[in-house]
């Protein structure tokens, strides 16, 4: 399921997505550095910074955006795909919602076998208790 944007934010990833992609070229001119290339290095080290302080003009659009901690602790800082976080929780929530329904099961099933004791052994108090509450049983 594609996420839904609003243009602050696709400013915000176009921005970030170019300046990886230069951090990433930096990488490459460097780890094999060759002083004809030091132009080169010098205008994406100049594209760089450039890129730095566009991502930091974006900063006002988004400060509304909450971002859970989670995301950077349990999956940036370990290489995991912070989209990931999502589909966790929808796991998690789809498991605790079946526990609860499990509970809930449960409960009635209680409810209905503690009202048909209820009514064996006290059949007149139940009867009142039925004409009082038509819901109940």
């Amino acid at each position: 399921m594609p996420i839904i944007m609003s243009a602050p934010l696709e400013n915000l990833e176009t921005q970030l997505e170019m300046f990886i992609e230069n951090v990433r070229q930096i990488r490459i001119i460097v780890s094999d550095f060759q002083p004809q290339g030091q132009n080169v290095l010098n205008q994406k080290i100049n594209s760089l910074v450039t890129g730095l302080q566009e991502i930091d003009k974006l900063r006002n659009q988004v400060q509304d955006v909450y971002v859970p901690f989670e995301v950077f602790f349990d999956y940036i800082d370990q290489d995991k795909n912070p989209q990931l976080y999502t589909k966790d929780c929808v796991e998690k929530a789809l498991a605790k919602n079946e526990e609860v329904k499990g509970k809930i099961e449960s409960l009635k099933k209680f409810k209905s076998n503690l009202l048909l004791e209820l009514y064996k052994t006290f059949p007149n108090e139940m009867n009142s208790y039925r004409a009082y509450r038509k819901d109940s049983m």
